[in-house]
């Protein structure tokens, strides 16, 4: 599987997540970097299957990271307020956006 194939289905995993995060009762600072992490992936799903093979690392590493950052910083905030499961689910979002940008 491509990259920007694998790009493309993680973001669609992790929208998923976040639509069933939100039906919850969660902190809502929590939420909104939760969220500001997705708008920061979504933003490159459509052009991601035309950056050049050769470009790619260059272009997508940033926004991975900025991501993986932003989910950190909201499963902190979720971990202070006692919601482990969400906070474990993040986790789990976190590592898998880790190995992609390992596979770079």
């Amino acid at each position: 599987m491509s990259i920007s194939e694998r790009y493309r289905q993680l973001v669609d995993e992790i929208q998923i997540l976040v639509r069933q995060m939100g039906q919850e009762p969660l902190p809502e600072k929590a939420m909104g970097v939760v969220e500001k992490a997705v708008a920061t992936l979504r933003e490159q799903m459509e052009r991601v299957g035309e950056i050049p093979r050769i470009r790619i690392d260059d272009e997508l590493s940033p926004i991975l990271l900025t991501a993986h950052n932003l989910f950190d910083r909201g499963r902190l905030m979720l971990e202070q307020e006692a919601c482990t499961t969400q906070a474990e689910q993040l986790w789990e979002v976190q590592k898998k956006l880790y190995r992609l940008l390992n596979d770079l």
